[in-house]
C-alpha cells in the first residue's frame, strides 16, 4: 500500500549540511530495485494452490494436473480439444454452466485439477449469473451439483448456492399450475411476457435440480415438489397425464423447436427426468419410461435421428440431447447397451464433417470449434443452430463429449 499520509520530514540543526555519498547512491539504489524486481516476478509466478484454498470437498490435488497429450483414449482427446476453446470463449452464465457439467464429467474419469481451478477457484460458478428463464438457472444448478457430486459430496457451499437459485425461482411463482397443468414456467402466471417460449422440458430440469437437493439436504419439500410437478394434485395434472401418451411417446403444442414447442427434443428432455426421479425414489416406472423413450427417440424409423450416424435432423442443443440419452444409459445400461455405439457414431460424424461430405462445418479443425447443430445439410429449426465455437455451441459440444468420455471410461467398458 501507498502511504497516505504526508510525507515525514527530518529535523536537523539549522547549520547541519547533507552528507554526500557519491558514486555510491546510484548503485546502491539500482541493487535494492533490482533485488524488488526480481523479488516481484517470483511471487507473481503460477502457482499450484494450497490444499487450504480449495473449496472443502475437493480432494487432493495430484502433483501435476495432467493434460490431453497425456490421454490415449480419443473420447479424452477430443473433449480436452473441445474444451480448450470453451475455456477461451467462457462466460459465467447458463452457457458456461453446459460446459460446467462436461468438465465435471472429465473430472471424473481423469482427476485433471486445472478443471477444478478453473470452475471452482478461477471461475468460481457460485457467482454465475442467474440469466433470465428458469432452465438458466437449472443449468447452473446441475452444473454445480455434478461438481459436488464428483468431488466427493462435501462441498455444502454448492448445495447452499443451488438451493438459493431454487428457492428465489420457486418464490417467483415459477411452479405454477396457471395453463391447466403444473409445470416449471419460464414466467409467473403474473408475467408479462411478448414471447413464445417453449413451457416444458429444460424448464423441467428443475425437477432434476429438485431431486439433487432432496438427495443432498434429505429435506423432503424439495420432492413433494418435484413429485407434484410429475403426478399434479386433486385440482390439474402433473406433465405425465398432460404429455407422456405412453410407449416412449411425449407429445405437447407445436412449433419451431426453439420456440413455441413443448417438447423440443421431442420427449428425450424427459430421460434426465425420470432418471432424477428414479434415483431418489427408487420407483421402476420411472425407468420403464426412460427405456422406452430413449429406445424410442433413437430409432430412425420414428423421424428424429439419421438412420446411420444418429445426429438429430431438425434440432440444436446437441449437448442436451447427448446428455439426455447417457443419463438414460446410466440409469438403465443392461436395457440400453445401445445407446454409447449410436453415440459414437454420432460423434464421429461431427469430428470428421460428416466424414468429409458435410455441406458446412461441423467441426472447425483449426480451433476445434463446434456447429450447435449437427445436420451436415443444415436446415434446423432450432436457437443459433449455425453458430460454430461460440460458447453457446462449444459448451453444448463439450457436454456431449465430456459426459460420453465420462461414460466410455468409467462404465461402459
Amino acid at each position: 500500500m501507498g502511504n497516505t499520509g504526508k510525507a515525514h520530514k527530518a529535523k536537523h540543526p539549522a547549520n547541519t549540511r547533507k552528507k554526500s555519498y557519491g558514486y555510491k547512491t546510484p548503485v546502491v539504489i539500482f541493487i535494492i530495485l533490482a533485488a524488488a524486481a526480481i523479488f516481484i516476478i517470483i511471487n507473481n509466478q503460477p502457482r499450484e494452490p494450497k490444499q487450504s484454498e480449495l473449496p472443502v470437498g475437493a480432494g487432493t490435488l495430484p502433483a501435476k494436473p495432467q493434460t490431453k497429450h497425456q490421454f490415449a483414449d480419443k473420447w479424452l482427446q477430443q473433449a480436452y480439444a473441445i474444451d480448450a476453446l470453451f475455456h477461451s470463449v467462457y462466460t459465467p452464465c447458463w452457457e458456461g454452466a453446459y460446459g460446467a457439467i462436461g468438465d465435471a464429467y472429465l473430472f471424473a474419469a481423469t482427476k485433471d485439477s486445472s478443471l477444478l481451478r478453473f470452475h471452482l477457484i478461477e471461475n468460481d460458478m457460485r457467482r454465475m449469473c442467474k440469466g433470465t428463464w428458469v432452465d438458466d438457472r437449472a443449468w447452473v444448478c446441475l452444473a454445480e451439483f455434478a461438481w459436488w457430486n464428483f468431488t466427493g459430496r462435501a462441498n455444502g457451499s454448492l448445495v447452499e448456492d443451488a438451493r438459493g437459485r431454487y428457492l428465489e425461482a420457486r418464490r417467483e411463482g415459477r411452479l405454477s399450475s396457471h395453463e391447466g397443468f403444473w409445470s416449471w414456467y419460464n414466467w409467473p402466471p403474473s408475467g408479462r411476457v411478448n414471447e413464445r417460449v417453449f413451457t416444458n422440458s429444460n424448464m423441467n430440469q428443475m425437477v432434476s435440480v429438485a431431486c439433487w437437493l432432496y438427495e443432498a439436504t434429505g429435506d423432503r419439500t424439495f420432492l413433494n415438489d418435484a413429485m407434484l410437478v410429475w403426478n399434479g394434485d386433486s385440482k390439474y395434472p402433473g406433465v405425465w397425464k398432460t404429455l407422456y401418451r405412453g410407449n416412449g411417446r411425449w407429445e405437447g403444442k407445436p412449433g419451431l423447436a426453439a420456440f413455441g414447442k413443448q417438447l423440443p427434443w421431442d420427449g428425450a428432455e424427459y430421460c434426465s427426468i425420470c432418471a432424477s426421479l428414479y434415483r431418489v425414489t427408487k420407483d421402476r416406472n420411472f425407468k420403464k419410461i426412460i427405456v422406452a423413450t430413449a429406445k424410442r427417440i433413437m430409432d430412425p424409423a420414428n423421424g428424429w435421428v439419421d438412420p446411420a450416424d444418429y445426429y438429430q435432423i431438425h434440432m440444436d442443443g446437441n449437448g442436451a440431447f447427448v446428455n439426455y440419452l447417457l443419463d438414460a444409459y446410466m440409469a438403465a445400461p443392461e436395457d440400453l447397451k445401445e445407446i454409447p455405439d449410436k453415440i459414437s457414431r454420432m460423434l464421429d460424424h461431427v469430428w470428421t464433417n460428416h466424414e468429409g461430405m458435410a455441406r458446412i462445418t461441423l467441426h472447425r479443425e483449426s480451433d476445434d470449434g463446434i456447429r450447435n447443430g449437427w445436420n451436415p445439410y443444415g436446415g434446423e429449426d432450432g436457437y443459433g443452430v449455425d453458430e460454430v465455437g461460440t460458447v453457446h455451441a462449444q459448451a453444448e459440444a463439450l457436454r456431449a463429449f465430456g459426459i460420453f468420455a465420462y461414460v466410455m471410461n468409467t462404465r461402459a467398458k
